[in-house]
């Protein structure tokens, strides 16, 4: 029994007074020696942000920014020889152009948005035909006007590079700037997270002025107010493109009535804002169109309760992986989406 006894008595190590350590007490320090270890590693990992993660923050000032520096090429464009070229043919039948002013747009914000962040996909409208200089990454930190403040009291918000798509329009309503239907153009930047357009961003250079939202987040201070008007929902007005109208003004009148007021205007990125500010009630197209053309329409029109959508009422997915056309049209308005839909809907029925 002494025996016994003995092997399982503790250690005793005298250092000056008496330490009794045992096995338990010895597993015990090891392991929260352990936690402490694993935690301190972790906290460093999570403050060192991975390579492939994008603040949503930074991007939205990166878009700000690239469409004004592309807006900025565009209105220097028009002192010069524009050099209109033709991508060929729409599916009506219009003339696709293209000046050295889309380029050298083109080139600033794509450039930029890429160099800025390297693990997302960026499509311009652009792209396959624009020879760029090199050009480096955007200073986020020291660039941001006072009119874009807002960006700042924003939280950040990051997600996985490869789930984001830039999608960037140049000079939208290149037609019109060949015309000198200057209040037509502008330049665009969208970005879809899983393929859901979250960030959009609309300037106008040759007023100048730039709208943006965060959708569920914020706006640009200047996003313009409209009240909802009952009398409107069966005569709507309607603004459509005067360069692609195809059979759009025929299924206007046969869904809303022969006395529905229809306008005539250029670019996507402008109709979707006359239908924010009040100016139309809806903006129909009923042929294809690219996605660089409304994914930011989409994120701003959103973010004011409005909605945008095919003609069949779907969602478009904006994913780099997806088609770069909507073949079914789009229908945007800031109210009552529903009841303008299921008139058009009850046309093919």
């Amino acid at each position: 029994m002494d025996l016994i006894k003995t092997e399982l008595e503790p250690t005793t190590m005298n250092f000056g007074g008496t330490l009794r350590l045992n096995k338990f007490t010895c597993l015990t320090l090891a392991f929260i020696l352990f936690l402490i270890i694993y935690w301190q590693s972790g906290t460093t990992a999570e403050s060192k942000p991975k390579p492939d993660v994008v603040n949503l923050k930074h991007l939205l000032r990166a878009a700000i920014l690239a469409s004004e520096m592309g807006g900025k090429k565009v209105v220097e464009g028009k002192n010069s020889e524009l050099n209109v070229k033709s991508k060929g043919k729409t599916l009506e039948g219009a003339n696709d152009p293209v000046t050295d002013a889309d380029h050298a747009s083109h080139c600033v914000m794509y450039n930029s948005l890429v160099n800025t962040f390297p693990s997302v996909h960026v499509e311009s409208e652009e792209m396959s035909e624009a020879k760029c200089p090199s050009q480096g990454a955007l200073d986020l930190g020291n660039w941001m006007p006072e009119e874009h403040s807002a960006v700042d009291y924003l939280n950040d918000e990051y997600v996985t590079g490869k789930h984001v798509t830039i999608w960037i329009d140049p000079l939208d309503a290149t037609q019109e700037y060949t015309e000198g239907l200057y209040q037509y153009v502008t330049t665009m930047v969208c970005v879809a997270v899983r393929g859901v357009p979250v960030l959009g961003v609309i300037h106008f250079p040759f007023i100048p002025r730039t709208h943006w939202a965060w959708y569920t987040k914020a706006t640009s201070a200047n996003m313009p107010r409209a009240h909802h008007k009952d009398d409107h929902m069966d005569h709507p007005r309607v603004v459509v493109s005067r360069s692609h109208s195809g059979k759009v003004k025929e299924l206007a009148t046969n869904a809303f009535g022969a006395n529905t007021p229809i306008t005539l205007a250029g670019g996507a990125g402008y109709k979707v804002m006359e239908v924010i500010n009040g100016t139309y009630d809806i903006y129909l197209h009923a042929s294809a169109i690219k996605k660089w053309d409304i994914c930011a329409g989409d994120a701003i029109i959103k973010s004011v309760n409005g909605k945008l959508s095919t003609l069949k009422g779907q969602n478009i997915d904006y994913t780099s992986s997806a088609h770069v056309k909507v073949t079914d049209g789009i229908l945007v308005s800031r109210f009552d989406h529903q009841h303008y839909l299921d008139k058009l809907i009850k046309l093919e029925t």
